[in-house]
C-alpha cells in the first residue's frame, strides 16, 4: 500500500525525493525481491532513466515476477528498449506477450507493439494491430474492421 501511495503522489515529489522514498520502501523487500526490482525499474523509467530501468526489468522477470506485474514489466521493458533505439527486441517481446493469456493489459500490449512496429518500418502491420485492438470497443462495424485489419497486414 505504501508503494501504491507513493506512486499516487508521484507529481508531488522531485525526482531525487521520489527515488529516495522508493529506495527506502524497496530496501524493506530484500535484495532478491522481484517486486523490488520491478518497482526500482519503474521508478527509474518514470523519472527518465530507461537505461537504468532495462536491466532491472529483466532482473524482476528473471526473479519470477508473476501475474499482472510480470506483464507490466514486459510492456515497460519493451517500451524502454524502443526508447533506447532497440525496437526489434521490443517487437519480439510484445509479439510473444500477445500470445499469452488475455487480460486488461491487452490493449496496452497492442499499443506499444504498434509503436515498435512503426519504428522497425512495419507501418501497415502497426495499423493492423491498432485496428484489431480497437475493433472490440466499437458498437458497430466490428466485422468489417476486423476484416480490413487482416487485409492490411497481408
Amino acid at each position: 500500500q505504501r508503494v501504491a501511495d507513493l506512486w499516487a503522489s508521484f507529481d508531488d515529489h522531485s525526482e531525487d525525493e521520489f527515488l529516495a522514498r522508493m529506495e527506502s520502501l524497496i530496501a524493506e523487500l530484500g535484495e532478491d525481491s522481484a517486486r523490488g526490482a520491478f518497482e526500482r525499474a519503474s521508478a527509474f523509467d518514470s523519472t527518465g532513466h530507461p537505461d537504468q530501468a532495462v536491466p532491472l526489468y529483466r532482473r524482476a522477470i528473471e526473479l519470477g515476477l508473476d501475474g499482472g506485474l510480470r506483464r507490466q514489466a514486459v510492456i515497460q521493458l519493451a517500451s524502454s528498449l524502443r526508447n533506447l533505439g532497440q525496437p526489434s527486441e521490443s517487437v519480439e517481446l510484445l509479439t510473444a506477450e500477445r500470445g499469452r493469456e488475455a487480460d486488461e493489459l491487452d490493449d496496452a500490449v497492442n499499443a506499444f507493439l504498434a509503436l515498435a512496429l512503426v519504428d522497425v518500418g512495419r507501418e501497415r502491420e502497426a495499423v493492423s494491430v491498432t485496428l484489431e485492438a480497437l475493433t472490440p470497443h466499437l458498437s458497430r462495424y466490428q466485422r468489417s474492421l476486423a476484416n480490413y485489419a487482416r487485409l492490411i497486414a497481408e
